[in-house]
């Protein structure tokens, strides 16, 4: 069948059939990110189902599209909002007070949907204990495109970043906000005869930057890293370090181990899942640098036999499997 896509425009990107942009405006917070306006293009209105990725904007318009077509209206639960109010407040009074209003509306939000979509079992979790919904949760994992992030030879990365591999890497990429604690990241390696690959960029970005000048590490900064450039990344890692406690998946994790490389991350959210203890990497107590340390030396020290049992683990991570799931709830549905 028929699948449309709507998302907030930007330049420099040709829809192709089936895309829908809507006017935008960027995010003021993230770099690169950018908010649609509430609204759906009249092309979309022949729908039998409206899945909604986001609480806000697109999502409202989503849900208002299902209301009146009077179609089954599906929303997908990917990020706990209320870790996101210390950047819109000022004083943490007031952050706490906006955490507690977004848990409201996530909640008024996803019950008004038939089904709601979680990527983890921890987070489904979260939903039914913490944000208070009550209805269908079905957890439908985020897959990986295993032909895309496999491992590849990471030689020409590592020359075009000016990496020698004399000592292990260890990297982590994605946001660099302060929400991921990212800084438990530079403590942990503090001492470490590695060289750390920070890829991508945010609000805590000069502050990592700072703290990284204070250590005993080599600490390189690549920015943004194009897509195309991931599995090499990926593939160039000995171990990818994964200290964020509020992941609903972590699907960076995930594209890592399709790529052969082993994950160390914190036993909080859903990474206490994500990662296959002592199988495809090792978990280690949130906010103990000291045992994240021993956690990446212990990686380290097994590198071979984590890469081959991630790699046996490619195909339980396929995007197909997690198509064929999403399809059938939405066959149950109508």
């Amino acid at each position: 069948g028929r699948m449309d896509v709507v998302y907030p425009g930007s330049d420099g990107y040709d829809p192709d059939d089936g895309e829908h942009p809507v006017r935008s405006l960027p995010f003021p917070f993230y770099e690169g990110f950018r908010l649609g306006t509430p609204s759906v293009p009249a092309a979309v209105n022949d729908v039998d189902l409206v899945h909604a990725h986001t609480p806000f904007s697109i999502g409202l318009a989503g849900m208002r599209l299902a209301n009146n077509l009077k179609v089954p209206f599906v929303a997908s639960y990917h990020t706990p909002t209320g870790e996101y109010t210390e950047y819109l407040a000022p004083t943490e009074r007031i952050a706490s007070g906006l955490e507690r209003v977004t848990s409201v509306y996530e909640r008024w939000f996803l019950e008004r949907a038939e089904a709601i979509v979680a990527p983890s079992e921890t987070t489904r979790r979260h939903l039914e204990e913490v944000v208070g919904v009550d209805g269908r949760v079905e957890v439908i994992p985020n897959g990986v495109d295993v032909d895309f992030f496999e491992p590849v030879d990471p030689g020409g990365f590592l020359r075009r970043h000016d990496v020698d591999r004399d000592r292990p890497v260890v990297g982590y990429t994605g946001r660099q906000g302060y929400e991921k604690h990212l800084s438990e990241l530079l403590e942990a390696v503090d001492g470490l005869d590695v060289t750390v690959l920070m890829g991508g960029d945010g609000p805590a970005h000069e502050d990592l930057r700072d703290q990284a000048q204070s250590i005993d590490a080599d600490v390189r900064f690549l920015g943004f890293l194009d897509r195309e450039e991931l599995p090499a990344f990926y593939s160039a890692l000995d171990t990818f370090a994964f200290p964020s406690p509020i992941e609903t998946q972590g699907l960076v994790a995930l594209e890592s181990v399709a790529c052969g490389t082993p994950v160390v991350g914190c036993d909080e959210g859903a990474l206490a899942n994500t990662i296959d203890h002592g199988e495809t990497g090792y978990n280690y107590p949130s906010g103990d640098p000291e045992a994240f340390r021993d956690a990446i030396r212990r990686a380290l020290a097994e590198t071979e036999s984590l890469r081959e049992t991630c790699l046996d683990r490619r195909e339980e991570l396929t995007v197909d499997r997690s198509v064929q799931r999403l399809a059938d709830l939405y066959e149950s549905l109508r």
